[in-house]
């Protein structure tokens, strides 16, 4: 009997099996993908369109025909006419599963708005922008000395401000004179000067003086999320910050899948290309709305990001990347006009710039850490740990630094977990389970209350309880295991041997029950096995990590843990001990440095000095090759115990005793396993 066609959504990761003939719209509903629509699935409001996917998915397990969805049908067609659909997108509504297939969500289509968990983090930076505006006063044209109104304006550039010379391309010099005869030979010029060039770059020319400020994007580009900030390149304020799912998860949620999606799909790597370039250009919009500018304003933008991102973005095939000696096409710090990687939503002559990449699997974005924390200048020695899909890790002090990545996968943000959602209003973010009772009271993103308060449920009535986000569900796995409901080894007990009725029997394995909100239409959010064993996984290879880094200088210990990124700044430094994703060490040695990649990003946008800086300062630094490593494997292995199978973990044990149970079903430890040994007897 043959299967009915899966459906697997991303960036959600929610998967479910549906007759064929289902509409989209009617499945996405079913799994509680967040997916828009307002005019009951008319085809009107167009708030619930998709992108399908195509090709080998071997990541998901699924291979997608041509015809795995329904033929475009009239209703797309009159849309299409009179509004127009972005290439490849379907209205959710109107198609229909024929075939097994792999569907996007983009960000406008989902109803509840990404939260930037990479949020900017303050810090006082020196301005020393690369592009800065400059007032001149320009000599009126004159038949007896014959110049061009470009060369009298670089000569006024010289003589008023010192700049030894400049450029302009054709777009610029179509708006040279006209602005200088409307402002009578006094203009404002945008000025963009690299750290290794002389000669200045004209970006804008308005007439007279200009007082509407300039502005540039510091972009992170991560596997899983896109964090952009609008920087004021006079002040260094931040004006508006957004975030958004990279759409790539569809195409694979970790980085080596996306490799083979490149690999096993012909043209799969410019569809990647493709596919991230329209998401800069989304966020480039929104964000300059969001900050209440005229995209024209912003004249630069640095990006951060990590190999495999690095190249797909300047489409470029990542297929070496996939494979020893993982080769990178170019290594150097990359300055170049925006519009070579189609970014066409602000400033047609802006200018970008994208850090100097480390190694084969350690980017850009480990770059931009390591400009914003020093680790080459610290007095003692620390681990920095920039966590995402792929985890990059520095150790180091004044006597050096050593770097590498570890493969963590998405499941620390919230992906590849069965009630996993990215961080937007209504994702738990933060939980606690009662060692006695076992109950739990949580906080959903959008609100400061425990769901224990009398107030919480008018407090979230507006976006519900929707799922569990990549801080939540790492609380959620300490918790369990300080609850004494999860053993060392990462299992948890039946309802019989924990004494709670929340841990229901999910086939041979058991769940925690979070919340059950189906009898209203909600969800069911529950901890399975199975992300359990996603979490293990990641920690292991986080933790792995960091421990050949140790062992390549020759410590057992480090003097103090920096957590970055999205996890660094959302998640309780005890919990991330408890699971033992770090090395032991003192609870207050472990501190937040919130999106350090995002405020090297900005750093390197405010200063021009800074660029000239990192790229002397990754020559210097030292990678550690995880993948070729042999002890690797022995140190994930212990590893994958909570917190670790042989580390005493001594400073945890100062603050937290944790319950000793074991739930394994040979071991006597549980129910199942008291039946099994009768059964053998």
């Amino acid at each position: 009997m043959s299967k009915d066609p899966l459906v697997v959504f991303t960036p959600s990761g929610k998967r479910g099996r549906f007759a064929p003939g289902t509409p989209v719209l009617t499945a996405a509903r079913q799994l509680g993908v967040d997916l828009d629509s307002v005019c009951g699935g008319r085809g009107i409001c167009s708030k619930c369109q998709i992108t399908p996917g195509y090709g080998e998915f071997p990541k998901h397990g699924v291979s997608v025909a041509a015809d795995a969805l329904s033929e475009w049908n009239a209703v797309e067609q009159r849309y299409e006419d009179k509004r127009g659909l972005k290439p490849g997108r379907r209205l959710g509504c109107q198609a229909t599963v024929q075939h097994d297939v792999v569907i996007d969500v983009p960000p406008e289509s989902q109803v509840h708005r990404q939260v930037v968990r990479k949020a900017a983090a303050d810090r006082t930076i020196e301005m020393d922008p690369a592009t800065r505006l400059y007032m001149v006063e320009v000599d009126e044209p004159d038949m007896h000395e014959p110049t061009g109104d470009l060369e009298r304006l670089a000569r006024a550039l010289k003589a008023q401000w010192n700049i030894p010379g400049i450029r302009a391309d054709l777009s610029l010099l179509a708006r040279l004179q006209p602005a200088l005869r409307k402002g009578k030979w006094q203009v404002t010029v945008a000025l963009n000067k690299a750290h290794d060039d002389d000669v200045a770059r004209v970006l804008e020319i308005w007439p007279g003086l200009h007082e509407d400020g300039l502005y540039g994007l510091a972009i992170d580009l991560g596997s899983t999320t896109i964090a952009a900030h609008l920087t004021d390149l006079h002040t260094g304020a931040v004006v508006a910050s957004l975030g958004m799912m990279n759409p790539q998860i569809r195409f694979g949620e970790d980085l080596m899948s996306r490799v083979s999606y490149s690999m096993m799909n012909k043209g799969g790597d410019v569809e990647m290309t493709g596919a991230v370039r329209e998401a800069l250009n989304t966020l480039a919009e929104e964000i300059a709305v969001e900050g209440q500018i005229a995209p024209e304003l912003i004249v630069e933008t640095v990006i951060v990001c990590n190999p495999v991102m690095h190249h797909l973005l300047l489409g470029i095939d990542p297929v070496e990347l996939g494979q020893a000696p993982f080769a990178l096409a170019t290594s150097g710090s990359i300055s170049t006009d925006a519009r070579d990687i189609g970014l066409s939503a602000i400033n047609h002559r802006a200018r970008l710039y994208i850090l100097p990449c480390i190694a084969g699997h350690v980017g850009a974005d480990s770059a931009a850490v390591a400009l914003s924390e020093q680790p080459g200048k610290s007095e003692d020695l620390v681990l920095i740990i920039d966590v995402g899909t792929n985890a990059e890790l520095l150790l180091g002090d004044k006597a050096g630094v050593l770097a590498c990545s570890s493969p963590t996968g998405p499941a620390f943000e919230g992906a590849q977990i069965s009630s996993g959602q990215r961080a937007a209003p209504g994702a738990i973010d933060a939980i606690r389970i009662d060692p006695v009772t076992k109950e739990p009271r949580y906080r959903v993103i959008g609100s400061d209350l425990w769901s224990d308060d009398p107030n919480f449920a008018a407090a979230t009535s507006g976006s519900g309880i929707t799922g569990i986000c990549g801080s939540g569900i790492i609380e959620a796995v300490a918790e369990l295991r300080m609850a004494g409901l999860l053993d060392e080894n990462g299992l948890m007990g039946s309802a019989a041997a924990t004494g709670t009725g929340r841990m229901v029997p999910e086939g041979r394995t058991h769940s925690y029950l979070i919340c059950d909100a189906s009898g209203n239409g909600g969800p069911r959010i529950t901890v399975t096995q199975g992300d359990i064993r996603a979490i293990q996984l990641a920690k292991s290879a986080l933790y792995a990590g960091a421990r050949l880094l140790m062992d390549a200088r020759g410590v057992d210990k480090v003097d103090r843990v920096v957590l970055a990124g999205a996890f660094g700044a959302h998640i309780s430094t005890l919990h991330a001990m408890v699971l033992g994703m770090i090395p032991d060490a003192p609870l207050e040695k472990v501190t937040s440095a919130g999106n350090a990649a995002g405020t090297g990003a900005r750093i390197a946008l405010c200063n021009i000095g800074a660029r000239a800086e990192i790229e002397r300062t990754v020559r210097q630094i030292n990678k550690v090759e995880t993948a070729i490593e042999p002890k690797f494997q022995e140190h994930f292995v212990a590893a994958n115990a909570i917190p670790h199978k042989t580390s005493p973990f001594a400073e945890l044990a100062k603050i937290v005793t944790l319950p000793s149970p074991n739930f394994n079903a040979g071991s006597g430890g549980g129910e199942d396993g008291a039946r099994r040994r009768r059964r053998r007897g």
